[in-house]
């Protein structure tokens, strides 16, 4: 399968290539998303899918044990929405980048944990399955039209531990040992997913963002009990709606601390200069991944304490 013939506006370019190699950053966004599943440890065990899946070549994703590439043994099927083991809820077909923010947020049983935009639910399932179905999750989304998705994907799962709500995240006032925002943002980072993103794309809808992902960022910090953890993650690359949200609130609230990171992932420097804004060098903490560090979709990863 060839690649995607895309035609990026010039502002883009100019902005990009201050931030990254923009050619590297081009030829990984114009290339097809390799296929990966995560396998659903609530319903089957790593070897026992892998012995159900022997026509397809399973290639484990190196900051994931229970994450894999998938490929057709004889290049003849892409469709593993398809297979039934996907139908049962054997493996959540989910990109191997996305997978990280779960990972880092790593919640112990039997805890409270809220995932504040849930929907469709690769992340809340992945919550669960870490939990093994204990303690509670709230996953909540403000647009009702894709809770039924989220609905299916609980269900299909074996999800016994989530209540789902509806409303907007930055007006939930409730206390929790765990969070997950993985906030709305530009989608730079998954470009080769949604071409669309590339006519979207404009400084303005870039700082409308920011502004948003300020305001839920406080208020859920505000939601976690002291020493509970929070992560924040994004799919774009933008410096706004990533660096410059939690240097925000580092100078918001004294008693927040950046955790490392500690993943077998390659990753970029996260960015402390932009466009004569300087950022707080504890941000050194974070995860900014570019699509061409691993063939992945982009995504940025905060791991954020209450002190």
């Amino acid at each position: 399968m060839g690649d995607i013939d895309l035609k990026f506006k010039d502002k883009f370019i100019k902005r990009y290539s201050k931030l990254t190699d923009f050619d590297k950053f081009k030829e990984y966004s114009s290339k097809f998303l390799r296929r990966s599943i995560r396998v659903n440890t609530l319903k089957i065990s790593v070897p026992e899918l892998k012995k159900r899946l022997s026509e397809w070549n399973l290639k484990q994703i190196p900051w994931y044990e229970e994450g894999f590439w998938i490929e057709h043994k004889k290049k003849e099927r892409r469709d593993i929405g398809n297979l039934r083991e996907h139908s049962l809820g054997y493996f959540y077909v989910q990109e191997a980048a996305s997978m990280v923010p779960p990972i880092v947020l790593n919640p112990k049983k039997n805890s409270k944990v809220l995932d504040a935009c849930a929907c469709p639910g690769s992340k809340t399932t992945q919550l669960a399955s870490i939990m093994k179905n204990t303690g509670i999750i709230i996953a909540n989304d403000d647009d009702y039209r894709r809770l039924s998705a989220l609905n299916i994907n609980l269900q299909r799962s074996g999800v016994l531990n989530t209540i789902v709500t509806l409303g907007k995240a930055e007006h939930i006032k409730e206390k929790f040992d765990y969070i997950l925002l993985d906030a709305p943002c530009s989608g730079t980072g998954v470009i080769r997913k949604s071409l669309k993103t590339v006519k979207t794309w404009n400084p303005n809808m870039i700082k409308s963002l920011s502004g948003l992902q300020k305001k839920m960022i406080a208020t859920m910090f505000n939601n976690l009990n002291e020493k509970g953890i929070m992560t924040y993650s994004t799919c774009s690359n933008e410096p706004e709606e990533n660096e410059e949200v939690i240097d925000f609130l580092l100078k918001k609230f004294d008693n927040a601390k950046l955790e490392n990171i500690k993943l077998n992932i390659k990753r970029s420097n996260p960015i402390l200069e932009f466009e004569n804004k300087t950022y707080d060098k504890k941000i050194k903490k974070c995860l900014r991944i570019w699509p061409q560090d691993n063939d992945t979709e982009g995504f940025f990863v905060a791991k954020i304490k209450k002190l």
